[in-house]
């Protein structure tokens, strides 16, 4: 009889335990952080190839902000997109622009965390030449290992 009310207890711990934890996982796989990555977008009618660039994506206190190098023909532009976003559990909606010049695009990106990483997809809308030119991008952003993260309520090193 012993061993059975153990048994019924340890059942019922475990789910207790397994209810929780989606709840508490949710949660904590998306915390304040930088989150680095590349974004890749498809080739433009008037670019020679598909561009690799950087993205950063800051997550602090609610806010989401991002900064994405843009290159025009493998050439790094001096201005870089910005923008910012939302973040609603673990999905992350990013909206952006960049302009340089007479080459312009809005942008909007959205993925979902898993663990400490988020694949975007979303699209970039050109205006060139008075012509509207919208293409795809997708990437992945990462941030470092919680061991790696400043901790909160201390300076880091460089400031």
């Amino acid at each position: 009889m012993r061993r059975r009310n153990y048994a019924i207890g340890a059942m019922l711990a475990l789910g207790l335990v397994a209810s929780a934890a989606p709840r508490a996982y949710a949660q904590a796989s998306v915390l304040d952080a930088v989150y680095r990555g590349t974004l890749v977008c498809d080739k433009l009618p008037f670019s020679e190839v598909r561009l690799r660039g950087a993205i950063e994506v800051t997550i602090a206190d609610g806010g989401v902000r991002y900064s994405h190098v843009v290159r025009l023909n493998r050439s790094v532009d001096p201005t870089i997109e910005r923008g910012t976003g939302t973040l609603t559990a673990r999905n992350i909606a990013l909206q952006g622009e960049w302009q340089h010049g007479a080459h312009r695009y809005t942008s909007n990106y959205s993925g979902t965390f898993v663990r400490r990483s988020a694949n975007l997809k979303g699209t970039q809308t050109w205006i060139e030449d008075g012509k509207t030119v919208s293409r795809a991008c997708s990437g992945v952003i990462k941030r470092p290992l919680k061991a790696f993260l400043p901790r909160r309520g201390t300076k880091s090193a460089a400031q």
